[in-house]
Order: C-alpha cells, then sequence, then structure tokens
C-alpha cells in the first residue's frame, strides 16, 4: 500500500469523517462556545464531547482555552486551505476522467448508429 507523507491532512479529513465533529466545526464558525455548551447542543455527554474536541483540536481545526472551571472552544488560525487544494486538485482529475469517458460513450453510440444504418 502506497502511504503519502501528508499527516496533517490525515487528521483533517480523519476529523471531518465524523457528522458531529463537522457539525462543531459550523457551529463553531459562529462563534466561540464552551463544551458544555456544545454538549448541550448536540445532546451528548461531556466526555463525548470532549473527546471529539480533542480530535479536532489535534487535527488544529479548533483551539481551546480554560478560563477558571470553563474550556472554551473556537475555530483554529489554519483553516482549510490545504484540504481544499487537495479536494480541488482530485476534483479536476475525476472531472478529466468523466470527459474521457464520455467521449468513448459518444464514439460507441456513434458507431452503433452507424452500423444499424447499413
Amino acid at each position: 500500500m502506497v502511504q503519502y507523507l501528508s499527516p496533517s491532512l490525515d487528521l483533517s479529513f480523519a476529523a471531518l469523517s465524523d457528522a458531529t465533529r463537522r457539525g462543531i466545526i459550523d457551529q463553531l464558525g459562529r462563534g466561540d462556545a464552551s463544551i458544555t455548551s456544545l454538549a448541550d447542543k448536540f445532546q451528548m455527554t461531556l466526555t463525548g464531547m470532549k473527546k471529539h474536541v480533542q480530535v479536532l483540536e489535534r487535527a488544529g481545526l479548533v483551539v481551546t482555552q480554560k478560563v477558571g472551571r470553563v474550556r472554551t472552544c473556537k475555530l483554529g488560525k489554519r483553516g482549510l486551505k490545504a484540504e481544499a487544494e487537495w479536494i480541488e486538485a482530485h476534483r479536476k482529475l475525476f472531472e478529466a476522467r468523466f470527459e474521457a469517458l464520455d467521449v468513448i460513450i459518444s464514439e460507441m453510440n456513434q458507431e452503433g448508429s452507424d452500423d444499424s444504418a447499413s
């Protein structure tokens, strides 16, 4: 199996593979929130929410700050530029392959209609 050396992309995509974590990112896009408020919003335990936030934090997508007994979460500063560039490159690759497939199908359909006209 080929291994690529992009641990930050791996961490990001792993973190974003979960619907709850994507929801957390959406929520934090609206403003900072405590882990308690996120847990309430997503109807889960504090322990469960802490685990989700830790995954996002390891990926650099979220940062937390503890003030007293409250741990506040906010979006990380690094953003998703590298991930968006990776997706865009692969989107172009898939588009090119589908366009090539369309040409082949059109040629096959043309050949089929030419054969039936004879």
